[in-house]
């Protein structure tokens, strides 16, 4: 049984205007709200739940979204965390500071 996955992404278009830029990431953050994962949106990068296969094929429509808002290059940076013997999980980590 594959056990869900989190995923700590940061999208950050290249060679555009900072406008076009936060526009390119509201389209890969959006993209994510229509896959049903539980996420958790960050001031520096996006948390993502959910099982690693459908996770990374996420990762990919979101570099496709973004190329196809007009992004010409995407520096992505990435955190995943996995585990071969239990799901992880957002809660786990931010639940008690959350107010």
């Amino acid at each position: 049984m594959e056990h869900n996955v989190n995923l700590a992404v940061q999208m950050l278009p290249l060679h555009t205007s900072q406008e076009d830029a936060y526009r390119i990431i509201d389209v890969a953050i959006a993209c994510i709200q229509k896959s049903g994962l539980k996420y958790e949106v960050c001031p520096f990068e996006t948390v993502i739940e959910g099982p690693y296969d459908v996770v990374m094929q996420l990762l990919n429509k979101m570099q496709d979204e973004c190329y196809a808002a007009g992004a010409e290059s995407i520096l992505i940076n990435m955190k995943l965390h996995r585990s071969k013997s239990k799901d992880m999980a957002i809660e786990d980590k931010t639940g008690k500071y959350k107010q």
